[in-house]
């Protein structure tokens, strides 16, 4: 159990500055050197709607936005009327007193009424005495958990002074000064308080984690059409591009994103793009082209509500089945999934060196719930130097008097990859099938043979891929009434949904997938085996990873936990569940979503 351990919501209207004071909020934990983890719920709205951002801090690592609510801060009335009913006894609200007629009624909790007009009638500028209430309500909730307003000062100047200018600075700091006061004379601090520890973190959302990894692991060229939720990785590279030296192209499509990603990766150039379902939808085609002509690539997909246009901003682990069959045919491809914001930023060095070894595209399946959420982290953990693995890859001439053969039947279906203008390699590369040297087997009359050979060279890839994947992760006792399994963003939720059952009397472990395809049958067999009543937890609707795994290996589930409804779960839902399922009443399982936006 952590030693600190606390949600701050916030509630308002998309354009009060709701990131703005998530993120102070973040780089103030990071200064104080504390965890964080955050989910924002939000409408696909440019104005209008209503956004609430959770923040959930913590003494130690978290990932996933936690059960219950200590601390809400409400920019609107709506904010007050939707979430009174949200803030767990003993918490807190803050919000502006001017937007109320009435008290919110709730009397086993704190309710913290600035006078925000008060506070802000010496700012002549209206526009920019309304925005700033954001930075009031923050400075008033600082005080109640014992931070420093200085930390806070000096966030506002490092961020808006070259930006802004003096004059917008000093109004923030102003209200902030009013609002820190104003608790620390009318309103009691809650028992728990901020503690520095070291060290120092950073503060990064799960896109920006992903681009990161791209980056150290070497990726030159970056392409993207912007589609929600993946348009975070595309901020990043374009913000970074001249620094990293590494080229960002915006297309006017995804099929022209796919192809000039190949094109990038054919002359030997680490290279990749990031999109959704929809976007993948249209680069389906030209995955396979990549697998036909051997070129190594990285795609992320980042899910998001489907099908079609669906959710734009919520979530769901609903692609699992489209990457399986992206495009026609058969051919390798390697499909993995991130179990965390920072796990992100890891498993790309590992997904582009597994690609450029094995000549197959490589797809990373997120989810909105990573991408667009933030974390903190210790620099000092992330590799920016990994282990680059480009596999047999020819920039040069060879002395041999041996024909090149690009596509040369190996005994591990892997051909030297000459980058093109290497001397002495010249060679074709084409989308129809081919043989050894290239040549279209169609343009010979689709011989049968050479066909079987080059498809059999290409699929013996697979064998090698799988012996270099690591097996599912096993947590908890092995004499446990109950296993939950997951895969992808699920893990640290699942995770604290097993402690939740543990510390309740149900003995539970878990069993985590982050390697998705190609999986070895007897080596996850063997992890399955050490299984007891598997209940298998999922956002879909189809339970689309009991259906992967059942066909792969033959395992089936005793229980299934599913949630479609554009939120993620929260580890009572999983708990509750696993109780549920336990009674031997059902065999399925689907919470009920308590806090709507």
């Amino acid at each position: 159990m952590a030693k600190y351990d606390f949600v701050v919501a916030v509630g308002g209207a998309p354009g009060q500055g709701i990131e703005t004071l998530g993120k102070s909020l973040g780089q103030i934990c990071a200064r104080y050197g504390l965890y964080v983890y955050t989910y924002s719920a939000y409408q696909s709205l440019i104005r209008g709607g209503h956004t609430f951002l959770t923040i959930r801090i913590s003494s130690e690592p978290v990932e996933n936005h936690g059960d219950e609510i200590d601390l809400i801060i409400a920019l609107d009335r709506d904010s007050i009327e939707k979430h009174v009913p949200h803030v767990k006894p003993g918490g807190a609200l803050i919000y502006n007193i001017d937007d109320v007629k009435q008290e919110p009624e709730r009397d086993d909790i704190q309710l913290c009424g600035i006078p925000y007009k008060k506070f802000s009638s010496g700012i002549e500028d209206r526009k920019l005495q309304k925005t700033i209430l954001n930075t009031c309500l923050l400075a008033t909730a600082m005080n109640m958990v014992g931070a420093d307003l200085k930390v806070l000062e000096e966030i506002i100047i490092s961020a808006l002074l070259k930006r802004k200018g003096q004059e917008v600075v000093d109004a923030n700091i102003t209200v902030a000064t009013a609002g820190y006061e104003h608790a620390a004379e009318h309103f009691t601090g809650f028992d728990a308080q901020f503690e520095k520890q070291e060290p120092p973190l950073a503060f990064v959302d799960g896109n920006s984690a992903m681009a990161m990894g791209g980056a150290a692991a070497g990726v030159k060229f970056y392409c993207a059409y912007p589609m929600s939720p993946s348009t975070g990785v595309l901020h990043w590279m374009a913000a970074n591009a001249r620094n990293l030296n590494i080229m960002v192209r915006q297309c006017e499509d995804e099929i022209s994103v796919i192809n000039m990603v190949i094109g990038a990766a054919h002359v030997g150039c680490r290279a990749m793009c990031a999109t959704s379902g929809g976007g993948f939808a249209l680069m389906s085609e030209a995955i396979g082209s990549a697998a036909m002509m051997e070129i190594p690539i990285v795609v992320i997909n980042v899910q998001r509500g489907g099908p079609s246009t669906g959710l734009p901003t919520k979530t769901e682990q609903g692609d699992l089945w489209q990457l399986l069959g992206a495009s026609q045919g058969d051919f390798p491809k390697i499909i993995v999934a991130p179990t965390s914001i920072m796990d992100g930023f890891h498993t790309m060095p590992e997904i582009f060196n597994l690609v450029d070894k094995f000549q197959c595209p490589g797809m990373v399946l997120s989810d909105l719930t990573l991408s667009m959420g933030f974390t903190t982290f210790d620099p000092e953990t992330l590799n920016w130097q990994p282990e680059i693995d480009r596999g047999e890859y020819i920039t040069e001439l060879d002395q041999t008097d041996e024909e090149y053969l690009r596509y040369k039947i190996t005994d591990s279906g892997v051909s030297p990859r000459a980058i093109p203008g290497t001397p002495g390699h010249v060679h074709v590369v084409a989308t129809d099938d081919h043989d050894e040297d290239g040549g279209l087997i169609s343009d010979e009359f689709t011989n049968p043979h050479k066909r079987r050979d080059i498809m059999e060279k290409r699929q013996r890839k697979m064998e090698g891929i799988v012996k270099l994947l690591p097996p599912p992760t096993f947590e908890g006792p092995e004499d446990a009434e109950i296993t939950l399994i997951g895969w992808g963003s699920t893990k640290g939720v699942i995770n604290e949904a097993v402690q939740l059952l543990n510390d309740a009397g149900t003995t539970a472990n878990q069993i985590h997938f982050k390697w998705l395809y190609p999986i070895d049958e007897d080596t996850i067999n063997a992890v399955l085996e050490k299984a007891t009543n598997p209940i298998i937890v999922e956002c879909n609707y189809t339970g689309q990873f009991a259906r992967f795994l059942r066909s792969e290996t033959g395992f089936k589930a005793d229980g299934h936990i599913r949630k479609y409804d554009g939120e993620p779960f929260m580890p009572h839902h999983i708990a509750d569940g696993a109780r549920e399922l336990l009674k031997g009443k059902t065999d399925l399982y689907v919470p009920y979503q308590e806090i709507v936006v």
